[in-house]
């Protein structure tokens, strides 16, 4: 019964971020301890308060970009979009257009992707993120980059990680005057 009812709530969960959940529904078949384990992470990989949505995505979407081509982008390509974050905005992110991107997206996209490589640009931005968005705004930052890294990881550990494959931003859409 439980295990029924945690594969409907993971169908659910498929149909509204438009990407397939399989390695969880899998994980849960073969444990729901391991399941509900691996589901206690929920809440520190959505902890978003002082962020506003477009620096937050483009921060889960250069992570996601560094280790997975998949499912899980599209994903959070979908939640960003539902978030309202504005397609050229994402468009932007995924090209790594930083001229698309506002200053300030720009210097998330920038430090995320030092975050991930490792390199010392990571010290300049971070004081620069730090004044403009807090140090509650840097560590929603850390908890962003660093939580957006396990799925893709478990995924490809459990032999579920896909093929990279295209993805798909739903259009703005336009509002009658």
């Amino acid at each position: 019964m439980l295990r029924w009812l945690i594969q409907r709530k993971l169908k659910a969960e498929e149909r509204k971020l438009g990407a397939p959940l399989d390695y969880l529904q899998h994980i849960a078949a073969v444990s729901t301890g391991a399941f509900f384990r691996f589901a206690s992470i929920m809440p520190l990989a959505s902890y978003r308060k002082v962020l506003p949505p477009d620096a937050w995505f483009t921060a889960r979407i250069v992570t996601l970009q560094h280790d997975d081509c998949g499912s899980c982008l599209q994903g959070a390509v979908n939640m960003a979009r539902q978030a309202r974050v504005p397609a050229s905005t994402l468009q932007a992110v995924l090209d790594g257009n930083e001229e698309g991107m506002s200053p300030e997206l720009r210097d998330v996209w920038a430090f995320a992707q030092s975050v991930l490589a490792g390199t010392l640009e990571a010290e300049r931005l971070r004081e620069v993120l730090r004044e403009r968005y807090g140090d509650r705004g840097l560590i929603e930052l850390a908890y962003v980059i660093a939580s957006s890294r396990i799925p893709p990881v478990v995924k490809r550990t459990l032999g579920y990680a896909q093929s990279c494959q295209a993805v798909k931003i739903a259009p703005d859409q336009s509002r009658a005057d």
